[in-house]
């Protein structure tokens, strides 16, 4: 009697993880993604300080986008998109500088890219007073 019911159940084990299996694939991916993401966030935010850091001590528009792409060698630099405010010639000791890098992310996996906007697009700024 107990040999019947083992008989019956082999392919439980089976059936359990396909219908399991795409799920977790989608969380699993879903998370790499996201981590992707992330990480072009940070690298972006910390790329935006160190060309606002340049701003500050009076470095001209090509030395801000020059730190700017070096501080963020991970990311292709021809993707990103730098603005500065007010320009080079407008600038005085004591006015405020604003810096703005977006960069968009191209979705790798083609499920995650179904469910959201696909590049996704991470941008940081930041406002500092020139010296």
């Amino acid at each position: 009697m107990i040999r019947k019911l083992r008989k019956r159940e082999q392919g439980q084990a089976l059936v359990e993880m396909a219908l399991i299996l795409p799920l977790f694939l989608l969380l699993l991916f879903g998370v790499i993604e996201m981590g992707r993401v992330g990480y072009a966030y940070i690298a972006v935010s910390n790329a935006v300080r160190e060309g606002g850091r340049v701003a500050t001590i009076g470095g001209t528009d090509l030395e801000i986008k020059n730190s700017i792409e070096d501080s963020i060698t991970s990311l292709d630099s021809m993707s990103l998109t730098i603005t500065i405010n007010p320009l080079e010639a407008d600038r005085q000791s004591g006015q405020e500088v604003n810096v703005n890098v977006t960069y968009p992310v191209q979705l790798v996996i083609p499920l995650i890219s179904n469910v959201m906007p696909n590049p996704v697009v991470v941008s940081a700024s930041i406002v500092m007073r020139q010296e």
